[in-house]
Formats: structure tokens, C-alpha cells, sequence
């Protein structure tokens, strides 16, 4: 897996269907979600060959429930002993004490999704674990323990409960999969429970002052995020 820096204090370890990113804290690290379940052992493995052992763990951000970005929780968790933090609304699904719900597809999400169903199943992966949530988040909460200010987002749309969360000294976003990234340019995430919504949540992320865009899938936006993301067109993306 390629392990790349974006920033001075976070780097994208990009797995084949999607990214985990590792930002570096005053005295460790946080995980911003954690990939498909299977994904622990390459994430540790980043997580040494940046000098640090998995005890440094001490946060795992999930953005939302959905199988690539919860998949490994439990198994790092395990690991590390780190505290899992989510949004409240979707910390129900996390647990497993609630079903999830169900994307609404549109015609060029549902081929795509069963694409990659496909190649989950192919690949044999492992049964996702669902995890304990230790801290619920809520719009307008602050993480403690990061080297500067970070201001959690509820963005709602993909999921009920998704969080984006914006370093607001850096200038850097993690905006869950509200927004990806194809050809250059901002999209709208798929596989939405609440089209609309999400298109709101997407414009509400634009309306940020922001430079660097960590998206969970397709190329980070390293310069000039907030004026990309203001350019991009959402209500006509997966139609």
C-alpha cells in the first residue's frame, strides 16, 4: 500500500478501495478512518515506518458506518488501545446495535456498487466487527489532543450521522465521502441515503476557507480546495 505525505502533519495510505489517513498529534497519532476489515496490519505497518508503534494510536476518527471506512476499527482498537470517536447519528450502526440503512441508488451508482461488491467478494474479505463508539460527535464539537484547532462538521446525506472534520490553523478538510475526487475535479460522493441532503451537506464543505481536501477516494486537493469544491457541480454528478 502507498503511504504518501499531504501535509506536514497527515499522510494518505491509500488502500484499492479507498484511503486511511494518519495525522500525526502532539503525542501520537489519530487514524481518520481505518479501511475494509483486514486492513489493520498494513495500516500498522505505516504506522512503523513513520517511526511510531501502535500504542501511539490514541484516536480513531470514523466519518461514517459504511464498510471501507469502519472495517478494521475493532481490529486496531485491539491494537492500540486507542478511543474511537463518531458522529452520534451514526454511532448506533458502528456498534451494531442498529441496522443500517440502506443507500438509494441511481441507475450509474447501482452498476458501480455492484462492481465493487463483486470485488469484495472476490477478494474474500473478512466479515466487518463492529466496534464500541467511546465519544459521539455532534456539529460544532473540537477534538482535544490535536496540535491545532479541529472543528467537527455533521454532514449529513451519505449517511445520517457522517462527519467531516476541518483543521481550521491548516486549512486541511476530511470530508468523509461527501465529496471525492475524479479527473481533477470534486465530486459528490455515492451511494447516498438522502440525495439531496448530501448535495447540501457538499456546499455547506464548500462554503469553508480551505487549501488541502483529504478525500476518502480519488487524489487529495492540495492547493486551493475550498475554490475547487465552490466550482464543482454536485446535483449533476451519478445522474
Amino acid at each position: 500500500m502507498e503511504l504518501i505525505q499531504i501535509t506536514p502533519a497527515v499522510w494518505q495510505l491509500s488502500f484499492p478501495v479507498g484511503h486511511v489517513h494518519l495525522v500525526r498529534l502532539p503525542d501520537g497519532y489519530a487514524l481518520i478512518d481505518t479501511g475494509v476489515p483486514g486492513s489493520a496490519p498494513a495500516i500498522l505497518d505505516a504506522l512503523e515506518q513513520l517511526g511510531s508503534r501502535p500504542q501511539d494510536v490514541r484516536q480513531i476518527v470514523l466519518t461514517h458506518f459504511h464498510v471501507d471506512h469502519m472495517g478494521s476499527a475493532a481490529d486496531l482498537v485491539a491494537a492500540t488501545g486507542a478511543r474511537v470517536l463518531a458522529g452520534a447519528l451514526d454511532a448506533p450502526f458502528i456498534r451494531g446495535t442498529t441496522p443500517e440503512p440502506e443507500p438509494v441508488f441511481t441507475a450509474s451508482e447501482r452498476t458501480l456498487h455492484e462492481q465493487i461488491t463483486a470485488g469484495f467478494a472476490d477478494a474474500n474479505m473478512p466479515p466487518v466487527k463492529h466496534v464500541p463508539v467511546d465519544i459521539e460527535l455532534r456539529d460544532g464539537d473540537t477534538l482535544d489532543g490535536w496540535a491545532e484547532p479541529v472543528r467537527v462538521l455533521h454532514v449529513p446525506g451519505h449517511t445520517p450521522g457522517g462527519v467531516a472534520l476541518h483543521l481550521t490553523s491548516s486549512g486541511v478538510l476530511f470530508p468523509g465521502d461527501i465529496v471525492a475526487t475524479a479527473e481533477g475535479r470534486a465530486i459528490l460522493g455515492p451511494f447516498n441515503v438522502d440525495r439531496k441532503e448530501a448535495i447540501a451537506s457538499f456546499r455547506r464543505l464548500a462554503a469553508l476557507e480551505v487549501e488541502t481536501v483529504c478525500v476518502p477516494h480519488g487524489r487529495p486537493l492540495v492547493r486551493d480546495g475550498g475554490a475547487v469544491l465552490r466550482s464543482a457541480a454536485p446535483e449533476g454528478d451519478w445522474v
